[in-house]
């Protein structure tokens, strides 16, 4: 294991505030590069997927898309829950506006072989406020021709890194102050159809 890249490339991505490390895109690349050569993961290995199973922020993606930015305003997070074959991307407000709003895109996920992670969006949408002891929300489904994938690359107690099936390189913190059990939405049966929905960091 490169210790010396990995506290780097920590250091970085946990700098305040949030898309910090987006200023020093190049290194950070580098440095996810040469940890994917000295550490990469292996889903097959034993607890590896209980390390993958949680909740983990966007704190950098090689992509210029809006939806993969990193900054201030705006918290990106990827809930992976693999013993329950489900996945959600998350884009809510930071801090204590949190709950007040936020759009997600809920997944079914499997295991394909040592890195390979499938995913199958079904429906995505706006998030509300808590109201009645229940969420507002209002979720359709997402219309998708073919499986995307996520390939981790490198995965330990703290740091995620990850390649889309467009290419993009992902540096992803985990949150240990979030549950799953909170943030991941009620099973419920499927919503009305929609036009497809940009699937986010898979």
């Amino acid at each position: 294991m490169d210790t010396q890249a990995r506290t780097e490339l920590l250091a970085l991505l946990r700098q305040e505030p949030r898309g910090a490390a987006s200023r020093q895109g190049e290194r950070v690349s580098k440095l996810c590069q040469e940890l994917e050569r000295s550490q990469p993961a292996d889903l097959a290995a034993p607890g590896a997927l209980e390390l993958l199973e949680g909740v983990w922020e966007l704190r950098w993606s090689s992509s210029r898309q809006p939806y993969l930015a990193v900054g201030p305003w705006l918290e990106n997070l990827q809930l992976l829950a693999p013993s329950q074959g489900r996945g959600m991307n998350l884009l809510r407000l930071p801090g204590g506006l949190a709950p007040l709003a936020g759009i997600a895109v809920e997944a079914a996920i499997s295991v394909e072989n040592n890195q390979r992670v499938e995913v199958r969006f079904q429906r995505g949408g706006w998030l509300g406020p808590p109201l009645g002891g229940r969420r507002l929300q209002l979720l359709r489904t997402v219309q998708q021709s073919f499986a995307a994938w996520l390939d981790i690359t490198v995965l330990d107690q703290d740091l995620r890194i990850c390649r889309g099936n467009a290419g993009t390189l992902f540096a992803l913190l985990r949150r240990p102050d979030l549950q799953l059990a909170d943030l991941l939405l009620p099973l419920t049966s499927a919503p009305g159809p929609e036009s497809p929905a940009d699937p986010g960091p898979a």
